[in-house]
């Protein structure tokens, strides 16, 4: 009889040459800079968005 359970697996060691992963953290952090500019970006309209409908309320009362 056969199921169709996953099966648990685990990762004990990874062989990567010392340079290949010297390369692919240098490649990681120049990838993050754009990303961490977009998340700065979004964050700071959330935060105008926020603010500037905080002003609207308190026009209103």
């Amino acid at each position: 009889m056969e199921t169709n359970l996953p099966e648990r697996v685990s990762i004990v060691d990874i062989r990567m040459p010392f340079w290949s992963m010297v390369v692919f953290l240098v490649k990681l952090s120049i990838a993050s800079i754009p990303a961490f500019i977009i998340l700065s970006a979004l964050g700071a309209a959330v935060f105008a968005l926020l603010g500037w409908l905080g002003t609207i309320t308190r026009t209103w009362v």
